[in-house]
């Protein structure tokens, strides 16, 4: 951006500000180009309490609405009541639904009594965001007899997704202008079975683990029936199965963190050339299992592997190019990325980690930009099905922070701890199978920093830990 023929910077307009040259952004407002406004008005940042604020009222009439959206944005931080009533009409006249939504939201970030009238009329506004914006605005009054009866008659909307952010806003259980309490990152729990691996039933453990103790999980479940290791009875059955481990993974997961699942539809062998094979699409069905445990659905990455690495089903089909026979090569497997429910932001997520660690966790130099990730498989003579560890890598630096406890329940080989302790993370891995657990002590470079526990120690441990907390809680 260009201002008589200089080159226009973020430090020019901090310097600015920080001389009180205010004259400086009189001149831009009023006779710079459209490209110099939104430059300045989407870097001018926090504004001191004498800044002139009327300088942007010359932009109403603009017929670029990106920047009547940042104009009403800044008449908001003025916190001025006298800009309610053009702020008012703007949002009744505008057409455009970013600008009105925007407007709204100013009139509620000025949060005077004299908003209230106004922001009650936006409540039966025809765009479902606007009517969002008007009770965040209303909950500090929520107390007053007027908006307290309004909000009980909101219409919820038919977007499904506004009317459910409608009733946690205007819920009794919801905490106006308090700041949200952070949770403690690490635990006794977590203290005393980082890098623990366990060999027993993930179902038996997980019972045992407290609730809210556990930073990230990144699994791949058995397969059904397509492997030696992994027999059910039925599909309805393997799906139960799997709810339960995962129910009780959503309750040691701390609030607002991860759960990453890969899965991806299997082929059950036919018994003969007189029958049919069966294919399951195992992540579509687990998936509105995982939402009624309580996940909020985040991310869908598809894994995409080398072509040759793949089953060739079409063989017969390359001979007689029969229709109706053709079958394709399986290259992809699903990562799907859920979030524990909560009614909080990331950032405050983010808020319970130092500076330090968060800066220590940043995602250096290259990284993946889409939802498709071409990642070569890994093989392995131990286990027939071993995470890459490039694709444990991404899974681990995007969702998790220095020092946080990588968990997997069905551990395998154990890639989630080796690749965790090499991120700087700790783990907790569950594996049911006795050899898996061994080659993991044999050939994991972490094997001396390794707890092995099995699942009747495990629970001896924690029980003694549980003692020795109710010991020290009754002194």
């Amino acid at each position: 951006m260009t201002m008589n023929g200089h080159q226009l910077t973020k430090q020019d307009i901090e310097q600015a500000k920080q001389n009180k040259n205010y004259s400086f952004f009189t001149k831009i407002f009023s006779s710079e180009s459209d490209s110099t406004r939104y430059f300045v008005l989407r870097k001018i940042g926090r504004l001191p309490r004498d800044f002139p604020f009327e300088v942007f009222t010359d932009l109403v009439k603009t017929s670029n609405h990106n920047i009547r959206v940042l104009l009403v944005k800044n008449l908001g931080k003025s916190e001025n009541p006298s800009f309610i009533d053009l702020l008012s009409r703007i949002a009744a006249t505008d057409t455009n639904s970013n600008v009105r939504r925007e407007c709204v939201s100013s009139i509620g970030r000025i949060g005077t009594q004299t908003a209230i009238s106004i922001l009650l009329k936006f409540l039966e506004d025809r765009d479902s965001r606007v009517v969002v914006q008007a009770i965040r605005g209303l909950l500090p009054f929520r107390h007053n007899k007027d908006v307290k009866s309004a909000l009980q008659k909101v219409n919820l909307m038919d977007d499904e997704v506004v009317g459910q952010t409608i009733k946690e806003m205007i819920s009794d259980k919801q905490k106006v202008k308090v700041k949200q309490p952070l949770q403690t990152i690490h635990n006794g729990f977590t203290n005393s079975f980082s890098n623990t691996l366990i060999c027993g039933d993930c179902r038996k453990i997980l019972k045992q683990v407290p609730d809210n103790v556990l930073h990230l999980c990144f699994t791949s479940p058995p397969y059904y029936n397509a492997k030696d290791y992994s027999i059910y009875r039925s599909y309805k059955d393997y799906l139960d199965f799997l709810t339960r481990v995962f129910r009780e993974v959503y309750r040691v997961l701390q609030e607002g963190r991860f759960f990453i699942l890969n899965t991806s539809p299997v082929l059950v062998p036919r018994m003969s050339r007189k029958h049919q094979s069966q294919r399951y699409l195992i992540p579509f069905d687990i998936h509105p299992c995982l939402i009624d445990i309580g996940f909020d659905f985040i991310d869908d990455i598809i894994w995409v592997k080398p072509e040759p690495s793949a089953k060739n089903r079409n063989g017969g089909f390359l001979q007689h190019r029969k229709p109706l026979a053709y079958k394709a090569n399986s290259v992809c497997e699903y990562v799907i990325v859920y979030r524990k429910h909560t009614n909080k932001l990331i950032d405050w997520n983010l808020r319970q980690y130092s500076n330090e660690t968060v800066e220590k966790s940043k995602v250096r130099g290259e990284y993946e930009k889409s939802n498709v990730w071409h990642i070569a498989p890994s093989t392995s003579k131990f286990h027939p099905a071993v995470f890459p560890k490039e694709l444990t890598s991404n899974v681990i630096k995007f969702y998790s922070f220095t020092d946080d406890i990588i968990f997997d329940p069905f551990a395998g080989s154990g890639t989630v701890g080796t690749v965790a302790c090499e991120l700087g993370r700790k783990f907790f891995l569950i594996e049911k199978e006795e050899s898996y657990c061994d080659n993991f002590l044999k050939l994991s470079p972490n094997a001396l920093f390794t707890k092995y526990l099995s699942q009747n120690q495990f629970l001896e441990e924690l029980q003694r830990m549980k003692l020795l907390n109710n010991k020290i809680t009754t002194k």
